[in-house]
């Protein structure tokens, strides 16, 4: 908390008036950076076209907003599943509607789908953080890694 408030310029005192704990801090940032998916993935009209465009919009549109958090830790416990609940009820019709459509693999749950989507995003976030890995061969390897998943064919060459 103390690099916080040195990093914003403000006392320790006045960063604990608005967020009692590192806790509740990391969670407000986090509420922000889901505020700001959401509003990028309902710019990015993920009803609208072929669901696998949609797919890559959505995919796009996450990793430019985690790219702009890059060095945040994972949230604890249950934040983590609240904070990605309205990103999977997107995702879910999404799925679904890719599935219908013939584009998404038909026999794959849409739970699984978008498990193996979260934790793909994940995983390359925490090699960028770790610096292992670039943000933008990250941000690719989670676009061709989750359409393969998906069962979407890449575009011919």
């Amino acid at each position: 908390m103390d690099d916080i408030a040195a990093a914003a310029g403000l006392s320790r005192q006045t960063v604990y008036a608005h967020f009692p704990s590192r806790d509740a801090l990391v969670t407000a940032v986090f509420q922000r950076l889901t505020d700001e998916v959401l509003a990028g993935l309902d710019a990015a009209r993920l009803d609208e076209g072929p669901a696998s465009a949609a797919l890559r919009r959505l995919l796009d549109v996450s990793w430019q907003t985690f790219d702009r958090y890059p060095a945040l830790p994972a949230p604890a416990g249950s934040a983590d599943v609240d904070l990605h609940q309205p990103v999977i009820d997107r995702l879910t019709r999404l799925i679904l509607r890719g599935q219908r459509a013939g584009e998404f693999d038909r026999y794959a749950a849409p739970g699984w789908l978008i498990a193996a989507t979260i934790a793909l995003g994940h995983a390359a976030w925490a090699e960028v953080v770790a610096g292992r890995m670039p943000a933008a061969e990250a941000a690719a390897a989670v676009r061709a890694s989750v359409l393969r998943v998906y069962g979407v064919e890449p575009p011919a060459a």
